[in-house]
């Protein structure tokens, strides 16, 4: 049986979560959002693409699996022994998917009607493994497809570059779904091994949102659990490479179809090793910085328009994670190189008091619009929810921390981060 369902207000948003954990260690959150027709579930595992090296407890040797692995899992829940779990959502009108990036692993679903059923069967086919030396085999075929497609798309490509330029060691640099010979490499034992280890219900969470009965949902989740008896694991020890503060590669470029160039270009961020609000704090606040100096209103963005070395597929973004962080730029540009050289220039003669209190209070009012428009969206709530709970922040908290950023904050963020010597160009030429 759960313990008891217990409240969170957060009135600056005038949201109320619910939260109970189960007695097998499953965390529920649940976002009721009356008068939505839209209901959407996420049940997800802390375990990604950077895991490919770790301790299970009691056992002293540490367990080395293949590139690839946690997408390669992600792929072969949807298979059961009679039938596709897809279809078992398209019966109840439900549309499933799932994704695996760096760091974990989410299966999800969007309804109008049938949403407890629907619940019962992402709770259930995720819980349920069906691999076989047979299906394990086929689905290589398919994922060496998949490979081999993102092999040719530009932007995949100088985003990976790009990382590849500024990781030496550590697994970011390798793309999620692995390479057609890490894939080979992989069998059902492995599989099982790490399915039975990541998916142990207190490395998961179940974030759903919309018009929900709670007490509903979460008497579905807990019927839909299976019996078995988890024991209490104490964690698994993950291993990461030491990573030097340099970049690997000023420079990286490749040649495709494209009908244009396109670049990435990054900024390794070094202050790395925690999580929790330290890190939130960090991840708003060079958010800020980046829309200060990156943002359609700068200085900055008007000289690269102007010059016509940028277009409105230009974009920027910060990723924050416990073991690397960085930023990146990007888009299409007649001329990366000249536009890394005007970028690296116009920062290095940037002083911290450049960077005003107007343009400070400016760009983050942007960002709270953003994220306050962006909450209609129940996908974007719950897949940032879940990304951010992994990292030991609650992402509902935002206005808080947002609204007590100062403007030293940033202008630190600026002095610490954005550095020539870790500033990476990724270029993508036409053939």
């Amino acid at each position: 049986m759960m313990d008891s369902i217990k409240e969170f207000r957060f009135s600056k948003i005038r949201e109320t979560l619910h939260y109970t954990k189960l007695r097998n260690g499953l965390e529920v959150f649940i976002l009721p959002k009356e008068g939505y027709s839209k209901q959407f579930a996420v049940f997800a595992t802390n375990f990604g693409s950077i895991d490919t090296r770790f301790t299970i407890p009691g056992e002293d040797e540490a367990t080395s699996v293949p590139d690839g692995i946690a997408h390669f899992l992600e792929h072969k829940l949807f298979e059961e022994e009679k039938g596709n779990v897809f279809d078992k959502f398209s019966k109840l009108g439900a549309s499933a998917n799932a994704y695996t990036n760096f760091t974990n692993t989410a299966y999800l679903f969007s309804s109008t009607s049938n949403f407890y059923q629907s619940l019962e069967v992402l709770v259930k086919f995720v819980q349920n493994p069906y691999f076989t030396d047979q299906n394990v085999e086929k689905e290589k075929g398919i994922i060496g497809q998949e490979i081999r497609m993102y092999d040719d798309n530009g932007e995949w490509r100088s985003f990976f570059n790009l990382l590849q330029g500024m990781y030496k060691n550590h697994p970011v640099r390798i793309d999620i779904a692995g390479d057609i010979e890490s894939i080979k490499k992989i069998d059902k034992e492995t599989l099982y091994k790490c399915y039975n280890n990541f998916y142990h219900p207190d490395n998961m969470v179940l974030f759903a949102a919309g018009d929900i009965d709670i007490s509903r949902a979460v008497q579905v989740i807990e019927e839909s659990l299976d019996s078995r008896v988890h024991e209490r694991k104490s964690g698994i020890e993950r291993h990461y490479p030491w990573e030097p503060a340099e970049v690997a590669k000023e420079r990286v470029e490749q040649r495709l179809s494209v009908s244009q160039p396109l670049f990435n270009i990054g900024f390794k961020d070094n202050d790395v090793g925690y999580g929790g609000e330290r890190m939130f704090v960090k991840d708003i606040s060079t958010s800020i910085l980046l829309e200060m100096i990156f943002g359609k209103g700068s200085n900055l963005y008007e000289r690269m328009y102007r010059e016509g070395l940028i277009n409105a597929t230009f974009s920027f973004d910060y990723t924050a994670e416990v073991d690397y962080c960085y930023t990146i730029l990007g888009g299409e540009s007649p001329d990366p190189d000249r536009l890394a050289e005007l970028i690296s220039h116009e920062i290095s003669l940037i002083n911290e008091a450049d960077l005003t209190e107007e343009e400070f209070t400016l760009a983050r009012n942007k960002l709270l619009g953003r994220y306050l428009n962006n909450f209609n969206s129940l996908e974007y709530v719950a897949s940032n929810f879940v990304s951010y709970h992994f990292k030991g922040v609650n992402f509902l908290e935002f206005m808080d921390f947002i609204e007590a950023i100062s403007i030293d904050t940033v202008r630190e963020r600026f002095r610490a981060h954005l550095r020539p010597e870790t500033m990476v160009l990724s270029v993508i030429l036409p053939k």
